[in-house]
């Protein structure tokens, strides 16, 4: 009981600082928002529409186009000025509907929709598919409602609504893709790839920095004045331990929680996910822990703790993904254990993974945080003078 009420002061006395609080709480929303955001656009293009006519077939093709979650429509008067946004990079592409579309279509003319951009862009031939994909789906309804009407008969415009409403009421056919090689690392795409590593990134670095709390607290002879009270050595390590563990799962908390409900981030299967975060919480606890009994000064574990974490996070892949690092480099990362807690998020966002699938990375990382546990409360034993 002493060890859980020595841990819910320290919590709240950590808490209790601004530039702790800025650290543990409003740095990592920032960034999760900020990295969330820009990976997010390049799930999105922003194409321009030049209409030179009108007609309800215009009108319904660029509905179909506002409407694709890839496309982000931007009205545009004339080519010259949708080239120009092209040419400056203001746009991905700019779709051209030429004047004559509706009239061709009732015709039963083909008409062709033209395309702008630079076919040396990536962004261009991304957007290019996504256009593509909507001309192709709303060129379809127009063709089953031209057969209706030359076989049938009646208007090609009632014709259209009626093949919209027959497609509205199919099942859509579904496509699953499964990956044969089960032992291929396939990355999660965009954000779902960022927020995992942020979340070892972060807590690793801040439980390196909150070692300045133990720190302090040494220089200050709190222990001495705690020892006053029935408390043994013991249940004040145990009430520190306590204490980075529960900033550790606070932060990783709010992490998983901005990027779920604000990006959609899905963490995976929820009892693995939580085993990994939780065993992730024991290394940072360790570390940080450590940190407090290594460096001699607050500033020193301030200042110094979060280059040694950012070092650690770019050899474990929390910058970029090991995958691309020559082989010598990967075995040096997984030296550490960040290497082994982004291992682990792969498997679980990439490819659907369970608790059984991280086994080999939970041990692991449960190795690690042992060791730093071990050495560092052995550590801070011995810096207790009571």
């Amino acid at each position: 009981m002493n060890a859980l009420t020595l841990a819910a002061t320290s919590l709240r006395r950590y808490l209790r600082d601004r530039t702790a609080l800025f650290f543990v709480v409003v740095l990592p929303i920032l960034v999760v928002v900020i990295v969330g955001t820009t990976a997010r656009g390049f799930d999105e293009f922003s194409v321009g529409v030049v209409v030179a006519g009108n007609g309800p077939r215009t009108d319904e093709l660029v509905r179909a186009l506002d409407g694709s979650d890839a496309i982000a429509v931007t009205r545009v008067s004339t080519v010259d000025k949708a080239a120009t946004a092209v040419r400056r990079s203001e746009l991905s592409a700019a779709v051209v509907i030429p004047a004559s579309y509706d009239d061709d279509l009732t015709a039963n003319r083909d008409v062709a929709v033209g395309l702008v951009g630079d076919p040396t862009s990536t962004a261009f031939l991304a957007a290019q598919t996504a256009v593509a994909s909507v001309v192709a789906q709303t060129g379809g309804t127009i063709q089953a409602a031209r057969f209706v009407t030359a076989q049938v008969g009646g208007d090609l415009d009632d014709n259209v609504a009626l093949a919209d409403r027959t497609a509205a009421s199919v099942d859509p056919v579904m496509v699953r893709t499964t990956s044969i090689d089960a032992t291929q690392n396939i990355l999660p795409e965009g954000f779902s790839y960022s927020a995992p590593t942020m979340l070892v990134l972060f807590v690793f670095i801040n439980s390196l920095a909150g070692g300045a709390a133990i720190i302090e607290n040494r220089r200050l002879r709190m222990y001495e004045r705690v020892s006053a009270a029935p408390v043994t050595r013991r249940e004040i390590i145990a009430g520190e331990t306590l204490a980075y563990l529960g900033i550790a799962l606070l932060q990783s908390a709010i992490i998983v929680g901005v990027g779920g409900l604000l990006f959609g981030v899905d963490w995976g299967d929820p009892v693995a996910a939580a085993a990994l975060v939780f065993v992730w919480a024991l290394v940072g606890t360790g570390a940080g822990v450590l940190s407090g009994t290594l460096f001699r000064t607050p500033e020193q574990a301030s200042s110094i703790g979060p280059p040694i974490g950012i070092a650690a996070g770019m050899l474990g892949g929390c910058m970029w993904p090991l995958e691309i690092v020559p082989p010598v480099m990967r075995t040096v990362g997984h030296a550490l254990p960040h290497a082994w807690a982004v291992d682990g998020w792969v498997v679980l966002l990439s490819r659907g993974g369970s608790i059984g699938d991280i086994a080999q990375e939970l041990l692991v990382l449960g190795a690690f945080a042992a060791t730093l546990l071990v050495i560092s409360t052995t550590r801070l034993r011995h810096h207790l003078v009571l």
